[in-house]
């Protein structure tokens, strides 16, 4: 009975919270709307889409349990962008808010993208509020960019755009002649999101005779000292950037603490301790663009390698090339490879029922992309393969505008590999085709 009502009371709330925006979205365009299309210097701009997103698993296999469905996605989503100038430009607020209704779990729901205001003044670049970061210069393959992605959306054919997530916090960015540096403060901790359980199939490290009747997160974020702390030096030398990344928070991807390896009953999603230092070039070369990262990660509750619960500390490496070839067609390659340290108090520690992980693994991408009938239709392939893990995933995908407002997007990930605790293998029976059509305003 007290569960019932507990679920209306949370439906109505956030009905109440889709309204309540709603209304402060009229409100706003009852005020500013007659400038909407104004040259004056206040001037509001509003855009945004409107667009449907689809997509089923074609493997053949029955979905999970709990869900039912065939449909890792099924949704309506309005997107709107509010910006606005002040007078001489030094001060700004930008809002990007998705409405959407997830047809799969049957609800309607509302996502503040980002919200933020912005001041210049001289060198000083300053955005307060909720807002997406993007560092390093890996094409899917992240070292320095510490920040929040959504694996969910991209493995369920969600666009692109939707794979990072926003943070709240500060961003300073100071720009000078000899070095330019942005540093980042986030008072909250969002881990990265990962594909539901609801609606994939994912691997269960424990055996099917584990009774976890309890799960539970420690989240960090409540104290002051939790606040995440990131740094980047950067500058030109000619047509070359080179950065230093420096990084102090915790890792985004969980770990899990049980409360008896032989018998659990309780699990704990933890995220530990984790610095980062790294670096990178991007440069022309040989006709293309090349580009060199690497990075240190420094899991300070593990310095040992001796906590099977938390990931060993770890250097990373990638290098990658993107040049265009022929007419209108794009190559892209890259090469990642992250080696562990403590690998022998890793292997010694570590439960005999879960997979051991490779000491050093590997990854290959590439991405091609091809222009065709005038720039209106984009055909694109990415695959990326690991020799280490034995697993991959391949992603196609054709966007036609049909006009300049309107485009559909059709396209597939398909997922494989020969162990079934692989980031790639374990998704294996989630094969799926996915379809988009998007009217943008």
């Amino acid at each position: 009975m007290k569960k019932g009502s507990g679920a209306r009371g949370q439906g109505l709330e956030r009905k109440m919270r889709i309204l309540q925006f709603t209304l402060t979205i009229l409100f706003l365009l009852t005020v500013y709307g007659p400038r909407l299309t104004g040259s004056t210097a206040y001037a509001l701009d509003l855009h945004g889409f409107v667009q449907g997103n689809y997509a089923a698993r074609v493997t053949g296999d029955s979905p999970p349990a709990k869900n039912g469905s065939d449909y890792l996605l099924s949704e309506e989503r309005l997107q709107l962008e509010l910006t606005e100038h002040s007078k001489d430009g030094s001060a700004s607020f930008f809002i990007k808010s998705d409405f959407f209704r997830d047809g799969v779990a049957g609800t309607d729901d509302m996502e503040l993208r980002e919200g933020y205001i912005n001041y210049t003044k001289d060198l000083v670049d300053l955005r307060v509020g909720r807002q997406i970061i993007t560092w390093g210069t890996g094409d899917l393959m992240f070292i320095n960019d510490v920040f929040p992605k959504d694996y969910g959306a991209f493995f369920s054919g969600r666009p692109m755009e939707y794979l990072k997530a926003p943070v709240d916090g500060a961003k300073v960015e100071i720009t000078v002649d000899l070095l330019s540096a942005e540093l980042v403060a986030i008072p909250t901790f969002e881990p990265n999101r990962l594909p539901d359980s609801t609606r994939f199939y994912l691997y269960n490290p424990f055996s099917s005779a584990a009774t976890i009747t309890t799960v539970e997160t420690e989240k960090p974020g409540e104290r002051i000292r939790d606040t995440e702390l990131a740094m980047r030096l950067f500058r030109y030398i000619g047509s070359t950037d080179v950065s230093l990344y420096a990084y102090k928070g915790f890792y985004r991807m969980s770990g899990m603490m049980v409360n008896s390896m032989t018998n659990p009953t309780t699990l704990t999603y933890i995220y530990p301790e984790l610095t980062v230092y790294g670096g990178s070039i991007t440069g022309n070369i040989f006709g293309g663009v090349g580009n060199i990262e690497g990075g240190y990660y420094d899991s300070a509750g593990d310095r040992m390698g001796d906590d099977p619960t938390v990931e060993n500390s770890k250097w990373k490496f990638l290098a990658g090339y993107k040049k265009e070839l022929g007419s209108e067609l794009t190559v892209g390659i890259q090469y990642y490879t992250e080696i562990m340290e403590d690998y022998g108090n890793y292997e010694s520690t570590l439960p005999s029922a879960f997979p051991k992980e490779e000491r050093i693994r590997s990854y290959t991408t590439l991405r091609l992309t091809k222009m065709l009938l005038y720039q209106t239709l984009r055909l694109s392939f990415f695959g990326i393969y690991s020799p280490s893990d034995e697993d991959y995933l391949l992603n196609p995908e054709a966007i036609y505008k049909l006009s300049d407002e309107l485009s559909f997007t059709l396209g597939g990930n398909v997922f494989g590999g020969r162990k079934e605790f692989t980031m790639f293998g374990q998704l294996e029976k989630n094969d799926n085709l996915y379809a988009n059509l998007r009217y943008q305003f």
